[in-house]
């Protein structure tokens, strides 16, 4: 699935308006391990995530519902277009919460730059 970028020129000005979700690769000395993350844009917090062994578009939909459970639901998610992202067990997840689902371009890393430049110090909300 393939969806448009929906935060040009949108003002984020309030949370669980925008969630950012990404996957970042995490350099082991045998191999790597998957941080997938959920960061809500205006307050930058971490607010559900998850590090494991394999890339697997399940972590991305279980963490996914982490956040719906624990925060609410926003209007929109946005991710890039990795194979767990696009994915139809995730994108169901995302839009059977009424959530607009937003892609960034092909090696836009600028686009989700909250979640690429992820803290772990960040507080979950609650």
């Amino acid at each position: 699935m393939q969806c448009a970028y929906l935060l040009r020129k949108l003002a984020i000005t309030r949370a669980n308006q925008v969630w950012a979700k990404d996957t970042t690769y995490v350099s082991m000395a045998r191999g790597f391990v998957y941080l997938t993350a959920v960061v809500d844009v205006a307050s930058r917090r971490v607010l559900a995530h998850k590090v494991a062994v394999t890339l697997e578009a399940s972590h991305a939909q279980e963490v996914i519902e982490q956040a719906f459970t624990r925060c609410g639901t926003p209007e929109i998610v946005n991710t890039d277009q990795g194979s767990q992202f696009t994915a139809t067990d995730f994108t169901e997840a995302v839009l059977a919460r009424g959530c607009k689902l937003s892609m960034d371009g092909r090696g836009a890393w600028r686009d989700n730059v909250f979640v690429e430049r992820l803290c772990l110090r960040n507080l979950y909300c609650g």
